[in-house]
């Protein structure tokens, strides 16, 4: 048995020789080939990372390598590295003060958490999920300390990629002791702008789908208003914009559930929004549960389950669009119940933002 368990262990760790070209063109950008990669999303089938030119800021671009490990950077590991930059980026610029952390799976979130020490923050966000985050890519917000990297490094995580502005010295030296592990260094502090061309890509069969990228408007209490009998608290606020930052970088149907300072539950790629909350609350009892938590829905909700499941299991406050033909029903029965509802608009506005997201 273990002769045929290594045999079938040799397609990860064969590299595929790949022939792109080394410059690409489009949409009026330059792209120039960065590295090739062990092979795409999966075995046998080559890739490679093209940095756009022109490109600056902390983003792919820019990014250092100080530590390629066994394996080196792959094609999965680079679209974690991007999504965790982005929501780091966003919730510093709503918390500028404190670290943040976030912990990626699969270009999804599985534990984010802000604290006043980077380490805090590590700490926090492992334990939304320690299931789902073994394996991770973990990008932070501030520097990595030698605390945080031995912490890094245990076995049992299994951390396949660090993601940081800078490293200490002590840092790098502990990070060095697991062979396997990658280090990349963010190309300039987490606050400078990130920029390129602003365009999202994605191929289909004969043809290339283009959109502009989609950059939240909700980073404050200014941004949201109230439309349940009961008013949400600001501690209820502040939580609900945390969650819905959080869930603008998660796979629709996507629900987050969560406090103000870290994530309790993710329900992630679900073709329905009930099953979505569902799995939040259902992964959230893996850690700190589901009781006092404000659920972020990124989409309008189309009946009131949502709302009742929420009220069952101690949420109490939900943040979402409107949008639905049902939105009053919705607000009576979460009314019913007690619950604060908050929408993704500000006073006086009429349109609603939603976070679909799917790639």
């Amino acid at each position: 048995m273990e002769k045929v368990d290594k045999s079938a262990r040799l397609q990860y760790s064969t590299k595929m020789a790949e022939d792109f070209p080394e410059n690409l063109s489009f949409a009026g950008r330059e792209f120039h080939k960065r590295f090739p990669m062990r092979y795409g999303e999966n075995p046998g089938y080559p890739a490679a990372f093209f940095a756009e030119s022109g490109a600056s800021g902390p983003n792919m671009a820019t990014m250092e390598v100080l530590q390629e490990g066994t394996k080196g950077l792959s094609y999965i590991n680079v679209g974690d590295m991007d999504l965790g930059q982005r929501l780091v980026r966003k919730l510093t610029a709503i918390h500028p003060r404190l670290s943040a952390c976030a912990l990626i799976k699969h270009e999804m979130p599985s534990g984010v958490a802000l604290a006043e020490t980077v380490e805090g923050a590590f700490e926090k966000a492992w334990k939304c999920d320690s299931l789902s985050n073994f394996g991770s890519v973990d990008v932070f917000n501030t520097p990595v300390t030698e605390s945080l990297a031995g912490l890094l490094v245990e076995s049992a995580r299994n951390i396949e990629v660090v993601y940081a502005p800078d490293y200490t010295p002590e840092a790098l030296a502990a990070l060095a002791a697991r062979k396997s592990l990658r280090v990349i260094k963010m190309g300039g502090r987490i606050d400078e702008p990130s920029l390129d061309n602003g365009l999202e890509f994605k191929r289909v069969a004969g043809g290339v789908l283009v959109q502009k990228r989609f950059e939240s408007r909700i980073g404050s209490s200014r941004d949201v208003d109230a439309v349940s009998v009961r008013k949400p608290s600001p501690e209820e606020v502040e939580a609900a914009v945390f969650n819905w930052v959080v869930a603008c970088f998660t796979r629709s149907n996507a629900v987050v559930i969560g406090q103000k300072d870290k994530v309790h539950g993710i329900g992630s790629g679900q073709r329905s929004r009930i099953d979505a909350a569902d799995c939040a609350i259902r992964f959230s009892r893996r850690g700190y549960g589901p009781e006092g938590c404000v659920l972020a829905s990124d989409a309008f909700m189309p009946f009131p389950d949502v709302v009742e499941l929420a009220a069952q299991n101690g949420i109490t406050a939900l943040i979402y669009p409107l949008g639905s033909i049902k939105d009053q029903e919705v607000i009576d029965r979460a009314n019913e119940l007690g619950l604060a509802m908050i929408i993704t608009r500000r006073p006086g506005e009429t349109d609603s933002e939603r976070s679909f997201l799917h790639r």
